[in-house]
């Protein structure tokens, strides 16, 4: 698939749903597929959470399903980090402006909760839904993101690359950090733990530094902020790559989310693969160590 077609079938899953746009929303079959997503994948955490403790007789007694807690879980994944980050930007968060997103978060949830079975993660449905977890995080990443910081009133925060990959960081983590901070996915009552990504080597995650990595990159391609632009063109001149002396363009914003979107749907179907036993990390690691220090790239084992 080109970046040409990916940048069309972008516009295509942006532009607003029918039944919905006839009533005034704004609601386009991404936010609908990446909510379905999210939804089913939160069961799922429940109910392997819920087989864990099974599985261990020294753990309490597990409190009765509920619905409420369910999508609290839900909404605080997609809003908590927001909410993190909106009183330091002196923004109102999105939830606040508009209750459509949060409805439909609510109705979904029940739909999937009321379900009589969810599958079990395969890795024949995780590799497609890789790509559609690339495609919904590119979006978060590159369109949500960093207006906030590149339009702020503040000419310090607006230019601050630092307060931009902050705010990636924290916006896209903060919620399942909030979530597992607090324990809403274990079938006992509500209790404060270590969530996962400040326990030893949890911030290795791919979740976890895609975020900045990410809104870093497409704000270097489109020059988000003077930062970026003066570091797109450091590194023209030091590749050799400059002609005439002249400054390397900003990237089409679409162009550049299109390749953000290739980017994270590659890193999630390896992590994909190798959660699955496709890919063995060791193995890997070895024989790339093995082409640097005796072959020096020329032939891969």
């Amino acid at each position: 698939m080109s970046v040409a077609s990916i940048v069309d079938l972008y516009r295509y899953i942006l532009q607003p749903i029918a039944p919905f746009s006839f009533i005034g929303l704004q609601v386009a079959p991404l936010d609908l597929l990446g909510v379905i997503r999210l939804c089913v994948a939160m069961r799922q955490l429940r109910e392997e959470q819920h087989r864990r403790h099974l599985a261990k007789s020294n753990r309490g007694p597990s409190e009765d399903p509920s619905f409420v807690r369910n999508v609290t879980a839900t909404l605080l994944v997609i809003y908590g980090g927001e909410a993190l980050t909106a009183p330091y930007l002196g923004y109102p968060p999105s939830f606040m402006l508009s209750g459509t997103f949060p409805m439909i978060c609510t109705i979904i949830q029940a739909l999937v909760d009321f379900m009589p079975v969810v599958p079990t993660p395969a890795v024949s449905s995780e590799l497609p839904l890789a790509l559609l977890d690339g495609f919904t995080r590119a979006y978060l990443l590159c369109n949500f993101i960093p207006p906030i910081v590149t339009t702020h009133t503040s000419l310090l925060l607006a230019h601050s690359p630092w307060a931009l990959l902050l705010t990636s960081l924290i916006t896209a983590n903060g919620g399942f950090f909030l979530v597992n901070l607090f324990s809403f996915l274990e079938p006992t009552s509500l209790a404060v733990q270590t969530p996962p990504e400040i326990q030893p080597y949890g911030w290795t995650a791919a979740d976890i530094w895609c975020a900045p990595v990410v809104t870093g990159l497409y704000a270097l391609l489109t020059h988000a902020q003077p930062f970026w632009a003066d570091l797109h063109n450091t590194l023209y001149e030091l590749l050799g790559m400059t002609v005439d002396g002249k400054q390397p363009l900003p990237v089409d914003p679409e162009v550049a989310r299109a390749t953000c979107a290739v980017f994270l749907a590659l890193l999630f179907t390896g992590r994909t693969a190798r959660r699955f036993g496709f890919i063995n990390i060791a193995s890997v690691s070895s024989k790339l160590m093995y082409c640097l220090k005796v072959n020096n790239f020329k032939r891969i084992i």
